[in-house]
């Protein structure tokens, strides 16, 4: 009874050991939910010591059973080999996420006038050192980060499909620049590794939760999402990422994910506001944070608030998935904007571009501050900005 016992534990330590290494940080039925993130670090890095336990557990009971019992039960625990090593190989090789999602082997870029990627898709922009780079989401979207130079910085150009989450960071750690790989997920948000101390990210906030580096942040680097096509309007010497021909397929999965109609669990779209997969505008400022609903904001095109105490205005383009938010003082006046026959215009009659620029009027040639925004899933921003508020007209 006692070799059975110790068999049973022994096999149990080993195959549960390799598939919990894994569930806690991939997008599996319950895994998401909870803060296990510090038990899932510890079976991460202790999973040496894991094995170790239950091939001793194994030892005696092993013994006894192969020199001593019958054919029938020996094959049983044949079986029970085989299955752990089944396991073993598709919870270290087939179901990790750097395994799943590959890095890019071509980083390629091409002036606006000659992008092979349409316009119509949304991407992300930055501009370091008058250097402009668009970034398409269906394709970093897949790769989940793309390294880069921009402007003579390097740059880490990261995506979370599953949160909607795009952010772009200096990969330069304690002055030192850092490798980073993808090594799962936390509450649905993409995490990397470290290479150096093996530390957890969040992709979101760019924050190591878990690690010799907990508490360090990774400097964020300011990032705009749009249509490539109002990118280009507003920095027509940008250049464009283009797509790795050996991902093609790859990135035809996320074909419409733009436009949010794909279908499935992870990353489609409620039709409705305020769901877990809704869209919001999410903008922080200070330790305020608070949530625009996407459906709203389709409709108003316009939407002027307040928040810690600063005048802002979110607005939409034409082509109803790029957004913007600026500071609405144009000092000495706090403007008050709507929508009114196709057009922003102001209390004055100038008229605005949606991105923040008097195109007619007497205020003709100024232009807003902008102030950072993301448009991702409600049940991101409100897990990762838990004090966010909603805004309600």
């Amino acid at each position: 009874m006692i070799k059975l016992l110790l068999l049973i534990l022994g096999f149990a330590v080993l195959i549960f050991g390799e598939v919990l290494k894994v569930y806690f940080i991939m997008p599996f039925p319950g895994s998401q939910e909870d803060e296990v993130i510090q038990w899932a670090y510890l079976i991460h890095t202790q999973i040496g010591w894991i094995r170790l336990v239950g091939a001793l557990l194994l030892l005696y009971p092993l013994y006894g059973y192969l020199r001593q019992s019958p054919v029938w039960a020996r094959a049983t625990i044949a079986v029970v080999l085989g299955f752990y090593a089944v396991v073993f190989y598709m919870f270290n090789y087939r179901f990790l996420a750097d395994k799943i999602f590959l890095q890019p082997e071509n980083v390629g870029f091409l002036d606006a006038s000659h992008s092979k990627v349409s316009g119509k898709q949304l991407a992300l922009g930055i501009t370091v050192g008058g250097e402009s780079k668009a970034y398409p989401i269906e394709i970093i979207g897949y790769h989940h980060q793309v390294l880069d130079v921009v402007g003579g910085q390097q740059v880490m150009v990261t995506y979370c499909t599953v949160c909607r989450t795009g952010r772009v960071y200096s990969p330069t750690v304690d002055g030192q620049p850092e490798t980073f790989r993808l090594v799962g997920m936390d509450h649905y948000n993409a995490m990397f590794e470290d290479a150096t101390t093996g530390s957890w990210w969040r992709q979101v906030s760019g924050e190591a939760i878990a690690g010799p580096r907990k508490g360090t942040a990774l400097a964020e680097i300011e990032s705009a999402q749009m249509t490539i096509n109002e990118w280009i309007n507003l920095h027509p010497n940008t250049l464009v990422l283009q797509p790795d021909e050996k991902f093609a397929k790859a990135y035809d999965e996320l074909k419409n994910y733009d436009e949010g109609t794909r279908k499935g669990r992870l990353e489609r779209k409620d039709s409705v506001s305020w769901q877990d997969k809704s869209w919001v505008v999410g903008v922080q400022i200070g330790m305020n944070a608070r949530a625009y609903d996407w459906i709203q904001l389709q409709q108003a095109r316009v939407i002027n608030d307040s928040l810690n105490q600063t005048p802002i205005v979110v607005t939409l383009s034409a082509d109803s998935l790029s957004h913007f938010v600026f500071n609405r003082v144009l000092a000495p006046d706090t403007l008050q904007l709507m929508y009114k026959d196709g057009k922003i215009v102001d209390e004055g009659g100038s008229v605005w571009s949606p991105a923040g620029r008097c195109t007619d009027g007497p205020r003709a040639g100024k232009t807003l501050t902008p102030i950072a925004s993301y448009q991702e899933y409600w049940h991101s921003w409100r897990t990762f900005h838990p004090q966010s508020t909603r805004y309600i007209p």
